[in-house]
C-alpha cells in the first residue's frame, strides 16, 4: 500500500529513540503499537538516535526487551560514524566517553591519542577524566576535539543532567589558544534503504 503526502510517496520514515519510543527505560505510551503499525504497512523503518551511553547492540536489546520489533541494522547511532570516520582519517582518539559505550570503539586504535572524542560520559565526567582530555588536547600541535553531541542537558529520571555539549564547550574554551578543530558529530551517516 503506497502512503501519499502532499502528492508524494512516502518510501520510508525515520524515527528518534529517545524521547519519542522511550524516556528514562521505558516505552513511552503507544510507540510500541505504533512502530508495529509502520512496520505492517510496507514502509522503509530506520531508528537514529543520539544516544552514546550503551553500545548499539545494548540499545536494540533495550527496545526489544520493551516490545519494539527492530533490527540492529536499522539503528543509527552517531558512535559507529565516529568510528568510520576516525578510522578514515587514521586518527587514534583518547575517548571521554560512558563506560558502557567503549566496547563500540574496541576496532579503533586508541594508541598515542591525536584527537579527543567527547561523548555522554555521565559519571565519567570527572575533574580528573576532564583534566586527561585537556592535557591530550593541549600536546597536540593541532588539536582536534570531536563531540558525538552538542546537547546541553537533557532529562533523566525526571531530572536535568549536563550533556557532552556542556563539556565540549568547557574544552573548546580551554583551547582558544590553541586554535582547535572542533567538529560535532550530527548524524553524518548515509541510510540505505534497500
Amino acid at each position: 500500500m503506497a502512503i501519499h503526502h502532499l502528492g508524494h510517496e512516502i518510501k520510508a520514515v525515520i524515527l528518534d529513540i529517545t524521547g519519542v519510543l522511550k524516556e528514562s527505560g521505558q516505552a513511552i505510551e503507544g510507540s510500541v503499537e505504533a512502530v508495529n503499525r509502520l512496520l505492517n504497512s510496507g514502509l522503509q523503518i530506520r531508528f537514529c538516535t543520539n544516544e552514546t551511553t550503551v553500545t548499539r547492540k545494548d540499545l536494540v536489546s533495550e527496545l526489544q526487551s520493551l516490545g519494539f520489533l527492530v533490527d540492529e541494522a536499522k539503528v543509527f547511532p552517531p558512535i559507529p560514524a565516529m568510528c568510520r570516520l576516525l578510522k578514515e582519517r587514521n586518527l587514534r582518539p583518547h575517548l571521554l566517553v560512558h563506560q558502557d559505550a567503549v566496547a563500540d570503539f574496541s576496532e579503533v586504535d586508541q594508541s598515542d591519542p591525536n584527537c579527543v572524542v567527547i561523548g555522554d560520559a555521565t559519571h565519567e565526567f570527572t575533574y580528573e577524566n576532564l583534566s586527561k582530555a585537556f592535557q591530550c588536547l593541549m600536546l597536540l600541535d593541532q588539536p582536534i576535539l570531536f563531540s558525538l553531541g552538542k546537547g546541553k542537558y537533557y532529562q533523566e529520571h525526571g531530572e536535568l543532567v549536563l550533556d557532552a555539549g556542556a563539556y565540549m564547550k568547557a574544552l573548546e574554551f580551554l583551547m582558544t589558544t590553541a586554535e582547535p578543530s572542533i567538529k560535532t558529530l550530527l548524524r553524518p551517516w548515509t541510510l540505505d534503504l534497500t
